[in-house]
């Protein structure tokens, strides 16, 4: 884990074989597999069949669903269009301080963007972040890139999301995430909050999302 957090192997790169890793730590290749795998289940390693351990990595597509539990009423979830909407700088309020563990008014930028599938608007996401570590975070890099955002934090700035705790509750549409989402004001929306987190468990992101739930549904497959 200290190698991945001082950036000795990066997202996608290949890591040591178990009998290089278990001589350069002086443990056994038991230890390091025991080690391997509980990294794997937290999913900050991939095993690929053949080829090796690999560092995850957001550019993966697979990691995509990772931390968007989301599904259709039916069939299939269509392709995803991520629209950005606004990006700008602003100073932290006590609400979003505490949940980056920044002071109040350190710097910040301030995110909007609509997830859309099949052309429908379904996801209204409010994204805070730490100003120091995002400051050439524009609205022009946000269109430019074809990535995730999160594979765009990755790539671009050198943050990788190891995980999410999220909470949820059901609200009314304000005029705001109305128009975004073209429902009716008052409309029940889910709201998903979400604090995501680096190595050393270091907060990165506060994101409040408002899911549109007429056709989709939060899906969280539990054991």
């Amino acid at each position: 884990m200290r190698s991945l957090e001082a950036g000795e192997w990066g997202p996608g790169d290949a890591i040591p074989s178990e009998s290089e890793l278990a001589a350069r730590f002086c443990v056994s290749q038991g230890t390091v597999r025991k080690a391997i795998d509980e990294m794997a289940a937290e999913n900050l390693l991939v095993r690929r069949q053949g080829k090796g351990t690999f560092v995850a990595t957001h550019s993966d597509p697979r990691s995509f669903f990772r931390f968007l539990r989301l599904a259709p009423n039916e069939g299939e979830l269509p392709p995803s269009q991520s629209i950005p909407l606004e990006c700008w700088r602003a100073k932290a309020g006590a609400d979003v301080a505490r949940m980056l563990g920044i002071e109040p008014g350190a710097p910040v930028i301030i995110v909007r963007r609509l997830l859309k599938f099949a052309d429908e608007p379904v996801v209204f996401d409010e994204i805070y972040l730490p100003g120091e570590l995002f400051q050439e975070l524009t609205m022009d890099a946000l269109k430019a890139s074809d990535k995730s955002i999160y594979s765009l934090f990755e790539t671009r700035f050198g943050v990788r999301i190891i995980r999410a705790d999220e909470r949820l509750r059901a609200v009314s549409a304000d005029r705001v995430s109305a128009d975004v989402l073209q429902v009716e004001e008052g409309s029940p929306l889910l709201l998903v909050e979400r604090v995501t987190y680096t190595y050393g468990n270091k907060p990165v992101e506060w994101r409040r999302g408002f899911y549109a739930t007429q056709n989709y549904h939060y899906h969280n497959e539990l054991g």
